[in-house]
C-alpha cells in the first residue's frame, strides 16, 4: 500500500457510524458535529445520524474577522464560516479497543479567531509519535461565544458569556461518550491549549461542569488571570450593542441580524480597546470569559487556588519573548527611550512601576519593554498557575527559547513559536519561514512531542528516554529550556523575581 494513499476507514462510534481515512499509519476523521446551538444559547448534544457519515471533510469555522498573524504562522487559508461550527477532528493511530491517552486541543486567537482545523494543528504526527488520539475543537468566539447580553437585554437573549466555554465542555462530553470507538481511553484525557486555548484550560480548570471530563491539562503561554467580572461583560455587551446599533430591547432584530454586522461591530469594539485611554474601561482582552456564578464561579486563578482541579497534575510554560509576535515590526517601539518607557510603566503599574524597571537594566529600551509585557501577560501568571496547582497535584514549568528566523530574527522567541514543534508542523510551507527547519528544528520538536505525549500517557513529561523533567515547586523552581543554545533542552533553576511577586493580581494577565 502507499504511504500516501488514502484508504477509507470506518469508525462505529455512539454518535453514529463515520468514514474517515487512513493514511501512514493513522486514521482521521474531519468535521464531526459534536454539538448545535441557537445564537447566543448553550450548546446541545446532536442527536445519533442513521447510516453512515462522511468525515473527510473540515466542518466550517466560526465566524471571525480575518487577522494578518494567522498567515504569518503557517495558520492561514480560506475556510467556510457559519454559525454552525462546533464540529471537531479526530487522528488515531487505530480505531480499535487500544485505550490510548486522549489529547484534546483548544486553539488560540484572542478568543475571537482560529479553528481546530488549521494546518499548524494538524494531529497526524504527535498521533503517531505518542500512540495517542489527538482531538481538535472548533468553539464559538468573540461576539457570538463570549459576549454577556443577559443583563443587557433583561433576559431577553439569556447568553452569560460563556457560551464558547460551554462548546468546549460540550466537546469534552463528547470525548467521554464517543471516543472508545477511535481507539481512545475516555478516563485519561488531557486538554492541551496555547494563549486564549490555554487561558480557556484554566477556565476548565475551574469549571464545575468541566469535573470529571478532563484528568490532565497542558497551557500554553495562557494562565488564569482572566475572566470578566460580571459588571465589565455587561459594559463590553452596551458597547458591542452601540456599535451594532440595535436596541438591547429589540430581541428579534439581534438574533436576525447578519453575522457580517455582528462581526463588523466586534471589530469596531476592538479597534475602540485598542485606542483607549482607560485600560479598565473594556478590558485589554475585551472577548474572553465571564465570571457569572455558574460555568465560572470565581476567576479561574482563585478557584484553582482553592483547588478546583485537585489532583489534576498540569505542564504551564511560555515563550522566552512573548511580546515580540506583536512589537517586532512596530517600528516607534524599537525607538523607546527610557522616558517613554518609564511613562509606560508608571501609567500601567502605578507604585511598583520603579521596582519593575530596575528588575532587568542590562538591555535595551525595547528589549526591557519586551520582557515586561512578556512577564506581565504570560510569565508571571503562568507562575502564579503553577503555585496555586502545586498545592494540589504534581507540576511542570517550561520555557520556549529557539528564537524564529522569520524577517531577519526580529520576531525572536516570540508568542506562538513553539506550536509548530508541539504538532510537528513547523516544516510544513508557510508555515517554515516562520518556525525554521533544520537538524535544530527536528530535535526540538522530538523533545516536545515526547513531552507532550509521555505526559498524555502517565503525567510524567519526558523529553527522551534519560532526560526526566522535574516538578516544579515554589521552593524548586525546575525549569525546562526547550531550544536553547546548548541543545534540544536542558533544566534551569529560575530564582524568583521578588518585584513581579509583589504585584497584586489584578495588574497581571492579558
Amino acid at each position: 500500500m502507499n504511504a500516501a494513499e488514502h484508504i477509507p476507514v470506518l469508525a462505529n462510534a455512539p454518535c453514529g457510524k463515520l468514514e474517515g481515512t487512513q493514511r501512514g499509519g493513522v486514521c482521521v476523521f474531519k468535521g464531526i458535529p459534536f454539538a448545535t446551538a441557537r445564537r447566543w444559547r448553550a450548546p446541545e448534544a446532536v442527536a445519533p445520524w442513521v447510516g453512515v457519515r462522511s468525515a473527510r471533510a473540515a466542518g466550517a469555522v466560526a465566524p471571525q474577522n480575518p487577522t494578518a498573524l494567522e498567515g504569518l504562522i503557517g495558520g492561514g487559508g480560506k475556510f467556510v464560516q457559519s454559525e454552525d461550527c462546533l464540529s471537531l477532528n479526530v487522528w488515531t493511530p487505530a480505531c480499535d479497543g487500544g485505550k490510548r491517552p486522549v489529547m484534546v486541543w483548544i486553539h488560540g486567537g484572542a478568543f475571537v479567531t482560529g479553528a481546530g482545523s488549521l494546518g499548524l494543528y494538524n494531529g497526524a504526527k504527535l498521533a503517531q509519535h505518542g500512540d495517542a488520539v489527538i482531538v481538535t475543537v472548533n468553539y464559538r468566539m468573540g461576539g457570538l461565544g463570549f459576549l454577556r447580553l443577559a443583563e443587557v437585554t433583561r433576559g431577553g437573549i439569556p447568553a452569560f458569556g460563556n457560551e464558547g466555554l460551554l462548546d468546549q465542555i460540550a466537546a469534552l462530553q463528547w470525548v467521554r461518550d464517543n471516543i472508545a470507538s477511535f481507539g481512545g481511553d475516555a478516563g485519561n484525557v488531557t486538554i492541551f491549549g496555547e494563549s486564549a486555548g490555554g487561558m480557556s484550560v484554566v477556565s476548565l480548570l475551574a469549571s464545575p461542569a468541566a469535573r470529571g471530563l478532563l484528568h490532565k491539562a497542558i497551557c500554553q503561554s495562557g494562565g488564569g488571570h482572566i475572566a470578566h467580572t460580571a459588571e465589565l461583560g455587561d459594559r463590553v455587551a452596551s458597547v458591542f450593542l452601540k456599535h451594532l446599533g440595535i436596541d438591547a430591547g429589540d430581541v428579534r432584530a439581534l438574533e436576525s441580524t447578519p453575522v457580517e454586522a455582528l462581526l463588523k461591530a466586534q471589530a469596531a469594539l476592538i479597534a475602540e480597546v485598542d485606542t483607549q485611554h482607560d485600560p479598565h474601561k473594556l478590558g485589554g482582552l475585551a472577548f474572553q470569559p465571564v465570571v457569572d456564578g455558574l460555568t465560572l464561579p470565581v476567576k479561574p486563578i482563585d478557584a484553582v487556588r482553592a483547588g478546583s482541579a485537585k489532583g489534576i497534575a498540569l505542564i504551564a510554560g511560555t515563550t522566552a519573548e512573548e511580546w515580540k509576535l506583536w512589537s517586532a515590526m512596530n517600528t516607534s517601539l524599537h525607538a523607546m527611550d527610557e522616558e517613554k518607557l518609564e511613562r509606560w510603566a508608571t501609567r500601567l503599574f502605578g507604585e511598583h512601576a520603579q521596582s519593575l524597571l530596575n528588575d532587568a537594566q542590562d538591555a535595551s529600551f525595547y528589549e526591557r519593554f519586551v520582557a515586561m509585557q512578556t512577564k506581565r501577560a504570560f510569565r508571571e501568571p503562568t507562575l502564579r498557575l503553577l503555585d496555586a496547582q502545586s498545592a494540589h497535584a504534581p507540576v511542570h514549568d517550561y520555557v520556549f527559547e529557539r528564537r524564529s528566523p522569520a524577517m531577519g530574527g526580529v520576531f525572536g522567541a516570540c508568542h506562538a513559536i513553539e506550536l509548530g514543534f508541539v504538532f510537528g508542523s513547523y516544516s510544513l510551507p508557510g508555515a517554515d519561514q516562520f518556525f525554521g527547519t533544520g537538524a535544530d528544528a527536528d530535535a526540538v520538536n522530538d523533545a516536545m512531542m515526547s513531552a507532550w505525549s509521555s505526559f498524555a500517557r502517565d503525567g510524567a513529561p519526558r523529553v527522551d528516554s534519560s532526560n526526566s523533567w522535574q516538578r516544579w515547586s515554589h521552593d524548586a523552581r525546575q525549569t525546562m529550556v526547550f531550544g536553547a543554545k546548548t541543545g534540544a533542552t536542558h533544566m534551569r533553576k529560575l530564582a524568583p523575581s521578588q518585584a513581579w511577586s509583589a504585584l497584586p493580581d489584578s495588574a497581571v494577565g492579558p
